[in-house]
């Protein structure tokens, strides 16, 4: 990463706020998120924290009696795949494809994944200028920002 890249490497993101998260992520540049993209060890922590986080995050009043496993894919120099299971009011997440075929599959890039999960992009927007491919059931897929505590970029 660039010397004006804010230092995200040296971030204990463990302890970064949702709020802070989104504000750090509206203040980064396409440039800056493609840079961090290509820096595997530091995307890997980033985007592990993201759904390291989705437990806590997770609304089971919002959810109901949902069953249901959303796949995340998202591309950029690898594929990263996580699998999050929505089940008996809980939320499981799995790095890494599961054996239960998902309802749902979304598939983007790291700065669409980044600006989704920080509050700075709305997905419905993002599926319309095919930034996010959605395969399954999109009804699900609109309301899966409902269901998780998401920072709000602003």
């Amino acid at each position: 990463m660039t010397d004006d890249t804010p230092g995200l490497e040296g971030l204990d993101l463990a302890a970064v706020s949702p709020d802070e998260y989104a504000r750090i992520i509206r203040g980064l540049s396409s440039r800056e998120i493609e840079e961090l993209g290509r820096d595997e060890a530091l995307r890997g922590r980033v985007v592990g924290e993201v759904f390291g986080r989705m437990e806590q995050q997770f609304q089971p009043e919002r959810a109901g009696d949902l069953d249901a496993v959303i796949r995340w894919q998202i591309a950029g120099v690898t594929e990263v795949v996580y699998d999050v299971t929505v089940s008996g009011g809980a939320c499981a997440v799995r790095e890494g494809r599961g054996d239960r075929r998902p309802r749902v599959t979304l598939e983007m890039g790291d700065e669409e994944f980044l600006k989704v999960t920080s509050g700075n992009a709305g997905p419905v927007k993002l599926f319309m200028t095919r930034k996010l491919k959605v395969t399954g059931d999109v009804a699900l897929a609109l309301k899966l920002t409902g269901m998780f505590d998401i920072p709000k970029a602003g």
